[in-house]
């Protein structure tokens, strides 16, 4: 069983259990919530058509910050370099339940 959620502008697909990476999100005491539900599956190939009310509950276990990526710019003859550093903020979540249609789906 797993759902396909939308956050930061990307979308994961989760199953309980699971740990991964996200976007830095707001959260209260440890517990975030996605509503942005796309699809949720109970079983090999059969998805669930009524997705109103459908939620994923996750609880943080982690912050931090990622490796440094570097961005490099040249432009030949000109005399021109610039160098700049980013580390992008992120919460590492452990996916809880599933909700869909009054159910939960645990792991």
């Amino acid at each position: 069983m797993y759902a396909v959620i939308r956050t930061g502008g990307k979308q994961y697909v989760v199953s309980p259990g699971e740990q991964l990476k996200l976007e830095r999100t707001a959260h209260k005491d440890g517990a975030i919530e996605f509503s942005d539900v796309l699809a949720v599956s109970g079983g090999e190939g059969k998805f669930e058509k009524d997705l109103s009310g459908a939620k994923v509950t996750a609880t943080v276990v982690a912050e931090g910050r990622g490796e440094k990526i570097l961005v490099f710019k040249l432009k030949r003859k000109k005399q021109y370099k610039k160098m700049q550093g980013h580390r992008q903020n992120y919460v590492q979540v452990r996916i809880n339940e599933i909700f869909v249609n009054g159910q939960a789906l645990k792991g």
